[in-house]
């Protein structure tokens, strides 16, 4: 009798399996009209029956198509989802922006615009759960994903594979600590997850979650290498948006994270000689915590070159170069905070570090070696001929 009644329950749950997976609609290709009338393409992945619903933004290197075994296998377990394609990138319309304060205008100006074409197509189809939406995004589609939940509350969590965030994005991430946030990064991607834990340490949810990856790649290329990274985002997705109350529970009042009281320290006025101290102690203490990413400090520290604090920019590239010797990136930065500062001889004397350690940089990419390559040779080959 008891195999008979086994039998019989595995039988109704085939069944019932298939019956849901009958109701799945293929992917859809649709077409969106972005704020300026540019054509720009996406893919629906409808669940078949109502659900929560997941916008997907692309990495910089990347379109939708990156997204598609992920959002093949969540619409299955009953989301929607919404890949798009930033306007030129895969087949949406527009012309791809190059490097620069051009690309910079577009991002800001335009692609909050398209995002949120995307987020309002999703959300008005008939069987998405409105209350119930997520973000998640790869690369440059981590600081897009965070500015999609500032501008619509309805957007429960975010998922964020190998990016950063801008300081509106890291301040609204401070100030909403209802949102959940799951990120994956992995090391050997130019310093990613040093930035990733930062950005997420600015967060005050005690239920945020970070998986580190070694060698992994970067964005939705972990997927192919980690094969665990799929799972758990689907898990992700299924605690903190389907299964979550439709009203996040209040996160009692907590005092600012260690991250957010260093960095508040760090960029007041004498903050860096105290972030110094900080450091040095740590040292003595045998700690070696990162305080903060090196892309960070980088930009702050131009920030203050020009703003014409020369000092405070060598005094900050320095530590940046103790916290991080294998960067060449660091040494560069210090030449050039040094040639602000009038010290021709260690701007030159860092140029050359940079280039020797430029070959066993462990973070950075090719295509970026290059970049420092060129700005550091350019200034050796400057100072020599004015010594």
């Amino acid at each position: 009798m008891r195999t008979t009644q086994l039998l019989a329950a595995s039988s109704l749950a085939v069944v019932f399996s298939a019956s849901i997976s009958a109701t799945r609609m293929p992917p859809q290709n649709i077409d969106l009209k972005a704020p300026d009338g540019t054509n720009l393409k996406a893919t629906y992945y409808d669940a078949g029956r109502p659900g929560p619903a997941i916008l997907m933004l692309h990495a910089c290197n990347k379109d939708r198509w990156s997204w598609a075994p992920l959002a093949n296998e969540a619409a299955s377990r009953g989301f929607h989802l919404l890949a798009l394609d930033y306007r030129g990138f895969g087949e949406s319309g527009g012309e791809r922006p190059t490097a620069g304060p051009e690309q910079q205008a577009i991002v800001e100006n335009k692609w909050p615009g398209d995002v949120d074409a995307a987020f309002a197509w999703l959300t008005s189809q008939p069987q998405v759960d409105k209350t119930r939406v997520a973000a998640i995004g790869a690369s440059c589609g981590v600081n897009q994903s965070v500015q999609l939940a500032k501008r619509h509350p309805e957007v429960k969590t975010v998922v964020l594979l190998s990016g950063g965030v801008n300081q509106a994005a890291r301040l609204f991430l401070r100030d909403t600590p209802s949102l959940p946030i799951f990120g994956a990064a992995s090391r050997g991607d130019a310093g990613v997850v040093d930035q990733m834990r930062w950005l997420i340490g600015w967060s005050r949810n005690p239920g945020n979650k970070f998986i580190e990856y070694k060698a992994a790649g970067h964005g939705t290329d972990m997927f192919g290498v980690e094969k665990g990274l799929e799972p758990a985002i689907l898990d992700w997705f299924k605690s903190n948006l389907r299964d979550a109350p439709a009203t996040p529970a209040a996160v009692a009042a907590t005092r600012p994270t260690a991250v957010e009281e260093f960095w508040t320290m760090f960029t007041s006025p004498g903050g860096v000689a105290k972030a110094r101290q900080i450091v040095d102690e740590n040292r003595r203490a045998g700690k070696h915590d990162i305080l903060f990413p090196e892309t960070e400090a980088n930009q702050y520290g131009y920030q203050l070159l020009q703003s014409g604090n020369a000092k405070d920019a060598v005094e900050v590239f320095k530590l940046n170069v103790d916290l991080f010797p294998t960067s060449a990136n660091t040494y560069d930065s210090l030449s050039d905070a040094y040639l602000a500062a009038g010290n021709r001889d260690e701007a030159l004397r860092n140029a050359e570090k940079a280039i020797e350690v430029l070959p066993k940089d462990p973070e950075a990419p090719e295509d970026f070696k290059a970049l420092v390559r060129d700005s550091a040779e350019k200034k050796i080959t400057d100072l020599r001929k004015k010594s």
